[in-house]
C-alpha cells in the first residue's frame, strides 16, 4: 500500500492496486480470484465480512448438475436445460442457459480436484436427490444439508493454501470512473469509516444477493444488494429486478426478523409434503408436479392457503416430514434449527413459511461477466445472465457462480492482454457525497408488506411514497450507511420495475394482473440511473437478446 499525494489524499487515507478487484468471497468470487490467480494476474479479494461469511455457505440443497456417468438413467444436460427454461417461465435467456449447464460438470470437476467432498451413494457414486422443478434427481449434496457450507469451505482452504491476498472488513462504496466511463477501481470503508483507493483495471462484482430489502430472509445480514448499488452509480445497466424468489420453506418462529433457518427443498424431494393448519394438503391439484412444482408456485400457494387460515393458522403452514428416514443424518442443519425451537421432524410437522431468498435479476452481464461498462464484470447472484429468467430453477446457483466464476478470469485476462481495458492512473474517486438513505426497518417493513409475494398498483405506489417521504440525504461514512443507502437505491428500482410489470410471471405475482401475457410481457426490461440518480426504466427489450 501506498500513501496517496494528489488531492485524494483529502478523502482516502490508502492505496492499493491490482489487476483484478473481486468484490466478494463466495462461490463465485472466490472460483474467478483463483483461475485468475493461475492466470498470471495480480488479484485482491475484498470482503466487508470474514472471507467465510456471505450466502454460499448458507445454501443447503446442492448443485444442480449431470455429471458423466454419475446421473440417473434418461437424464442429460438437455433435460436439466429444458427444465431450467420452464421454471424460469419464459424470460431466460436460452443460449445463457445451455452454456453455463453443459460447463456444468467441467466445473464440478475442478471442485472436487481441489477437495470439495460430495455425499456418496451406497454404489460408490454421488448421491443424488430431486428439488422443485426438477424432472430427474440430479442434485448432489454434501454434509447432507450443509453443501454450501462445504464448497465455501472448500474454496477458502484453496485460497488460503495459495495466499490469495483478500481484505476483510471493507466495503465498496463507488467505482472509480476514468473521463470517458469506464471503470478502473473502487474507494472502501474499512470497519471503522477509514476510506481507502483501491485501483485497478477490472472489478469484479461477485456481491450476492439483496435479501435484507425483506423482513424475513434465508440470507445472510450483509446481502443488502452493494454492488447493485455500486453498479447502477457507475452507469451500468439491471434487468428483471422484480423477480425476487421466496423461498417456499423457511423455518417458521412468530415474529421472525433477519436471516431464518433454511428447511432445504431436499426434504420434499426425499418425499415431506406440505400441509395447511387443517392437515389438508396444500399443493394438492395446484401443479402437476405436486410438492416439487417450481419455487414461485409453491411459495404463492403457501401464501394463498395462509391467507384462508385453515385450522386458525393464517401466517405459516407445515411441512410433514416424519415419513423421511433418519431425518436427523440426512438433514443435519434443519434438524439442529428445528429442535431447537423445540420441534421433532421425526415426530412433528415442521412450521415454514415463505422468505426472500435469490433475486432472479441483477447486474446486466454475459455469461462470460462483461457488462454494459468497461472494466465492471459481474458473476452469481448480482448478476443477470439469462439463466434464471422469472424464476431460479433450485440448485442452478452454486453451480452458476462456479461456471461463471471461471469465465470471468478468463474474460478478464484476455481483456487485459488484449488492452481493451484503462489504464487506473487515468481513474478519478468521486469526492464524497451525499445519498438517500431510508430508515431500514420502515422499509423492510413496508417492502414485505406491499412488494413481497402479492402486489398490486396501490401497494406498490404506497412503497414508492414511503420512500420518497422517509429518505434523507446522508454522507456514507459508516458500513451501515453504504448498505442502507444501497437498500434505498435498489428498493426503488426494484419497486419502479414491478409497477409498470402489469402481468404475473414467475416470481413476480400481481394481484391486481393475475395472468401471465406473453403478448405485452415475454421480454425483460432494463433500468438505469438517471443524471440525477434515480432507477428510470429502458425501453423493454426482447429475453433472447439481453446478455
Amino acid at each position: 500500500m501506498t500513501e496517496v499525494s494528489d488531492f485524494q489524499s483529502k478523502t482516502c487515507a490508502w492505496e492499493a492496486r491490482a489487476d483484478l478487484l473481486v468484490l466478494g468471497s463466495g462461490v463465485a468470487g472466490l472460483t474467478a480470484a483463483l483461475r485468475a490467480q493461475e492466470l498470471g494476474l495480480r488479484v485482491l479479494v475484498v470482503t466487508k465480512a470474514a472471507v467465510e461469511d456471505g450466502n454460499t455457505r448458507w445454501a443447503q440443497g446442492g448443485v444442480a448438475v449431470v455429471l458423466d456417468g454419475e446421473h440417473e438413467e434418461g437424464d442429460s444436460v438437455a433435460r436439466h436445460v429444458e427444465d431450467t427454461l420452464t421454471a424460469g417461465a419464459g424470460l431466460c435467456d436460452a443460449d445463457a442457459v445451455r452454456a453455463i449447464l453443459h460447463a456444468g460438470p467441467r466445473s464440478v470437476a475442478w471442485l472436487r480436484d481441489v477437495g470439495a467432498r460430495f455425499d456418496p451413494a451406497a454404489s460408490g457414486l454421488l448421491a443424488r436427490t430431486r428439488e422443485g422443478g426438477h424432472s430427474a434427481f440430479r442434485v448432489i449434496h454434501a454434509g447432507g444439508d450443509a453443501t454450501g457450507a462445504e464448497v465455501e469451505r472448500t474454496l477458502v482452504a484453496e485460497a488460503t493454501g495459495r495466499r490469495l491476498p483478500v481484505l476483510e472488513g471493507h466495503i465498496a462504496v463507488d467505482a472509480l470512473l476514468t473521463p470517458v466511463g469506464d471503470v478502473a477501481g473502487v474507494t472502501v470503508l474499512d470497519a471503522n469509516g477509514v476510506p481507502g483507493l483501491l485501483r485497478a483495471p477490472a472489478v469484479l462484482l461477485a456481491t450476492g444477493g439483496l435479501g435484507q430489502l425483506y423482513q424475513a430472509t434465508s440470507n445472510p445480514e450483509i446481502a443488502t444488494g452493494d454492488g447493485l448499488a455500486l453498479a447502477l452509480r457507475a452507469g451500468a445497466q439491471a434487468a428483471d429486478l422484480e423477480f425476487v424468489q421466496f423461498h417456499p420453506t423457511v423455518l417458521y418462529t412468530p415474529g421472525a426478523r433477519g436471516r431464518c433457518p433454511l428447511v432445504t427443498e431436499a426434504v420434499r424431494g426425499e418425499g415431506a409434503v406440505l400441509i395447511d393448519g387443517a392437515g389438508e394438503s396444500v399443493m394438492r391439484g395446484v401443479h402437476p408436479l405436486g410438492d416439487l412444482a417450481p419455487r414461485d408456485v409453491v411459495a404463492a400457494a403457501i401464501t394463498r392457503r395462509a391467507a384462508e387460515a385453515p385450522g386458525g393458522v393464517d401466517d405459516h403452514v407445515f411441512l410433514d416430514a416424519t415419513g423421511v428416514s433418519a431425518f436427523d443424518s440426512r438433514f443435519p442443519t434443519v434438524y439442529s434449527a428445528c429442535r431447537a425451537i423445540g420441534v421433532d421432524p421425526a415426530r412433528d410437522p415442521i412450521p415454514v413459511t415463505p422468505a426472500a431468498h435469490f433475486a432472479c435479476g441483477g447486474v446486466v452481464a454475459g455469461t462470460d461477466g462483461r457488462t454494459t461498462v468497461r472494466g465492471l464484470y459481474a458473476a452469481g447472484e448480482v448478476a443477470r445472465t439469462g439463466l434464471h429468467g422469472a424464476n431460479r430453477l433450485a440448485s442452478n446457483s452454486l453451480l452458476e457462480g462456479l461456471v461463471t466464476g471461471t469465465a470471468v478470469a478468463e474474460s478478464v485476462a484476455a481483456d487485459l492482454a488484449a488492452g481493451l481495458l484503462a489504464d487506473p492512473k487515468q481513474a478519478r474517486a468521486p469526492r464524497p457525497r451525499l445519498a438517500p438513505v431510508a430508515e431500514r426497518d420502515a422499509l423492510q417493513r413496508v417492502m414485505s408488506r406491499y412488494a413481497a409475494i402479492g402486489r398490486d398498483e396501490e401497494g406498490l405506489s404506497v412503497v414508492g411514497s414511503v420512500l420518497d417521504l422517509s429518505t434523507q440525504d446522508t454522507r456514507l461514512g459508516t458500513h451501515r450507511e453504504v448498505e442502507d443507502a444501497a437498500l434505498t437505491l435498489v428498493a426503488q428500482a426494484l419497486v419502479a420495475a414491478a409497477a409498470r410489470r402489469t402481468e404475473s410471471r414467475g416470481c413476480h405475482v400481481r394481484s391486481d394482473f393475475p395472468q401471465r401475457n406473453e403478448v405485452a410481457w415475454q421480454r425483460s426490461q432494463l433500468i438505469r440511473l438517471s443524471p440525477s440518480g434515480q432507477p428510470v426504466l429502458a425501453d423493454p427489450v426482447e429475453a433472447m437478446g439481453v446478455a
